[in-house]
């Protein structure tokens, strides 16, 4: 008799092409705990809607994502992978669930509140994006959902709506499980700030050589001479090069920030080579993805038909909860 594994979903919203950034905050989680639970990665691209309104755009961008999940390391035989909009389930449980969901509680939500400050124009889908979200998370009844930390939030936002549906409707969903790896709750770009594209601060997974050269010469330094320690924990060149090393590595690398004698242009050196180590078996799997088109969408496509089977089981019970399953 085989052992129900946990279920663990989560997935990476499809803006094109990778940093590092996305690497560590998330996807690294996905590829470490793909064989220890029942794995659901998905392409939330119904997300990208809110602020994509290109269709050339969008699909290329969930092209990019798809390669970046294999170019990651997930594989598609211990991991279903399938994008948001092949399993419309999601977005039916998605009006149910706003039905339970109040509009104060919404305007909690950081994204809304960010966009508001910035005086975006804020369209239905941003302010609803969180319901959405655990709509995903809900459906397939995750145990616990890989995010970064600015993300937890949506995570909470699951737990409070399916404690609210359990309470109305009876004992339906678990309460999801945020897991946040320590140590990259927040992936510091090359200016210090979150790694963002919005801040024109990344390194990209898939970074050329040049590329790499390029963007390391760029991260700011202050005037601490070479014959004087540094501080690693507030140095930038540190704590992106922390993120490529095991632990070892790590205390090594510090001992050469406190240790006078070592230069910003050494420093930067030593990440340079590193993250041309890091990034090469990942853009040559990518590589190999792109020439092998048609690979990547059946696999898109049996992933979704799982999951769109797996949905659809799960509505046919909730819709007898509510009331709506007459026959």
């Amino acid at each position: 008799m085989s052992i129900m594994k946990p279920i663990l979903l989560s997935g990476v919203k499809a803006t094109g092409e990778p940093h590092i950034g996305n690497y560590f905050g998330a996807i690294k989680q996905f590829v470490d705990m793909q064989g220890e639970y029942d794995t659901y990665v998905f392409i939330p691209d119904l997300h990208s809607l809110t602020s994509v309104k290109d269709r050339q755009t969008l699909e290329d961008n969930i092209f990019e994502t798809m390669l970046t999940y294999l170019a990651a390391g997930l594989d598609p035989k211990k991991v279903t992978l399938f994008k948001q909009s092949d399993v419309p389930q999601v977005t039916e449980l998605m009006w149910i669930f706003n039905c339970l969901t109040t509009m104060p509680y919404l305007m909690r939500a950081h994204a809304f509140k960010d966009a508001e400050a910035k005086n975006k124009e804020i369209n239905v889908g941003i302010f609803d994006y969180p319901v959405l979200m655990a709509a995903d998370i809900l459906l397939p009844n995750a145990d616990v959902v890989p995010v970064g930390k600015d993300q937890e939030q949506h995570v909470e936002i699951a737990r409070d709506i399916a404690e609210k549906f359990n309470r109305t409707y009876g004992d339906t969903f678990k309460l999801p499980k945020a897991i946040i790896k320590e140590g990259v709750s927040v992936v510091p770009g090359t200016d210090g700030q979150k790694m963002s594209k919005s801040y024109g601060n990344v390194i990209s997974l898939f970074a050329s050589d040049e590329e790499i050269e390029k963007l390391v010469i760029t991260i700011p330094t202050d005037s601490t001479p070479v014959d004087a320690p540094k501080d690693p924990d507030t140095n930038n060149i540190f704590n992106i090069h922390k993120l490529l090393l095991d632990e070892a590595g790590v205390a090594e690398l510090r001992k050469k920030y406190t240790t006078p004698g070592m230069s910003y242009r050494d420093a930067k050196q030593m990440l340079i080579t590193d993250l041309k180590a890091f990034i090469a078996p990942f853009r040559e799997r990518r590589d190999y993805w792109v020439k092998n088109r048609s690979k990547v969408l059946k696999i898109l496509q049996k992933g979704g038909k799982k999951m769109n089977k797996l949905a659809e089981k799960r509505m046919q019970d909730i819709r007898k909860k509510i009331g709506v399953s007459l026959y």
